[in-house]
């Protein structure tokens, strides 16, 4: 056996040096664009980090409750007050771990989520070269993937666990659509792994290989992807946070069964929700970058159609708008759909399709997404700006371990302790625990403050806030944009 396994490393490493000579200068292209992209998002991201361009929701919590984990201690994040996992079931997040062991944080995050998305352009290269006998229109489809507004909408909005689908669906569809069954079921496991919801798109997945013959793992992935949802919501979340999902509100007309009541009863009225608040421009933005050519492939369009039915419905903006991460799920399936479609044409049509798509894909990047070469470019702080380094200075004054509230632009910066808050919790509720039920009231907590970090240009809501409690603090660190406030006295009434 020991005389094997060198024999087994050599051939392993025989076989990756040879695939590494066998591929083209535009498959290195390909990489090159997808890690060019990375680092360049990835810089970006840190930079607004570093201006205080990050908040508690949604990369704070994030990072609190992934470094709780490392400590081996329960996810209760007290950024919102509820377990991590109660508040989505994305066991995915157990994956960066050990880059917590390693000292990582913040930053860390927005790399992983830099990376991920980037990476999504890997499969979609392999499978364009694959069926459409081009690696230089291959190239070009990396580039629309990449150029996407909706896909630099998630990149540019703190971090997600939903970025990990942006690498695991596209290796789904291509192990899928390439008959690469041992990648489909780690794809598959992985997608699993990232949201409770994934249900979404995976079951209309599974439903397109059933279409394709293959019955067999095409209901096995429904099923996986029902039970995944199933223990999710109402094994896992309902036992840490008391029901399956904290989102029911987002369904109008009271929920799935009002819903269906309207459908059938008033289809009319229902169509005239479906069009409002800008529900039409969503599809536009969808489409456009595309120039909806994945409508000549339905059937794998059809793996994005239940989350944009879903996200239409949705009485929160934030899922019918590009720039948050409840779109980037839909656009792997229409991109796979586009290069089946271009795949069905003759040459010279196929490369006339290809270039369109990319042309307006980089197109509507300049007009839509927050790239800073965007007519809609993110406005930001850069890490130079003296309010941000003022902020970042003040937070040294902070102990490590101390129980704190803290003004929201700082919390990434300082959310690896066991209990935060951002201010005005504890003292008032608000943004905190499964619902609003809590709101406006005083949090155990309250009185066992050690620290509050607060800007000192504050609006007049927290002004309010801080008059109440302010008492009970003295000014231990200040500058001209921050303060650090020590607690000296108990609450009255604790």
């Amino acid at each position: 056996m020991s005389e094997q396994v060198p024999a087994l490393l050599e051939n392993s490493d025989g076989r990756i040096l040879s695939w590494v000579k066998q591929q083209s200068p535009l498959t290195w292209l390909a990489f090159v664009l997808c890690a060019a992209y990375a680092l360049w998002t990835a810089e970006l991201q840190i930079d607004a980090h570093r201006g205080l361009g990050t908040f508690s929701y949604d990369i704070g919590l994030y990072d609190q409750g992934i470094w709780l984990l490392s400590r081996f201690k329960a996810p209760f994040v007290t950024l919102m007050g509820r377990n991590l996992f109660g508040d989505h079931a994305s066991f995915v997040l157990l994956l960066l771990v050990p880059f917590y062991w390693l000292g990582g944080g913040t930053e860390t995050l927005l790399v992983v989520q830099a990376v991920v998305i980037a990476s999504g352009g890997i499969p979609i290269y392999f499978f364009a070269r694959r069926v459409l006998r081009s690696e230089g229109l291959a190239v070009l489809l990396v580039v629309a993937w990449l150029a996407n507004p909706a896909v630099n909408g998630t990149n540019f909005e703190n971090f997600h666990p939903d970025s990990f689908l942006a690498l695991f669906l596209p290796l789904a569809l291509y192990s899928a659509l390439s008959k690469k069954w041992k990648m489909y079921v780690v794809a598959t496991l992985l997608c699993l792994l990232v949201k409770e919801d994934v249900v979404l798109v995976l079951a209309p997945l599974g439903t397109l290989l059933w279409l394709r013959g293959e019955r067999r793992r095409g209901v096995a992935t429904v099923v996986a992807s029902v039970g995944a949802t199933v223990i999710g919501m109402f094994v896992v979340m309902k036992s840490l946070i008391g029901v399956p999902t904290r989102n029911g509100w987002r369904i109008p007309y009271g929920g799935f069964t009002g819903l269906s009541k309207e459908a059938v009863l008033h289809p009319i009225t229902l169509l005239k929700y479906l069009g409002s608040d800008g529900r039409l421009n969503y599809l536009w933005q969808l489409g456009a970058p595309m120039v909806f050519v994945f409508l000549l492939a339905p059937e794998v369009a059809m793996v994005s159609v239940l989350v944009v039915l879903s996200n239409m419905v949705s009485t929160f903006w934030y899922q019918h708008s590009i720039m948050y991460h409840y779109s980037l799920v839909v656009i792997p399936g229409l991109v796979f759909a586009v290069i089946v479609a271009a795949s069905r044409m003759k040459w010279s049509p196929r490369v006339f399709l290809v270039c369109v798509v990319a042309a307006a894909s980089v197109l509507t990047c300049l007009h839509w997404s927050p790239l800073p070469v965007s007519a809609n470019a993110r406005i930001v702080w850069h890490s130079d700006n003296p309010i941000a380094v003022a902020g970042r200075d003040i937070i040294k004054k902070v102990p490590d371990g101390a129980m704190v509230s803290a003004s929201d632009p700082l919390i990434p910066h300082i959310a690896h302790r066991k209990t935060i808050y951002m201010f005005p919790n504890p003292f008032f509720a608000d943004l905190y625990g499964v619902d609003n039920s809590l709101d406006g009231q005083q949090l155990p907590d309250a009185s066992k403050v050690q620290y509050v970090v607060l800007a000192k240009n504050l609006d007049h809501g927290l002004q309010w806030d801080w008059e109440v409690v302010k008492g009970d603090f003295s000014v231990i660190a200040e500058n001209q944009y921050w303060a650090v406030y020590e607690r000296t006295t108990m609450m009255a009434g604790h």
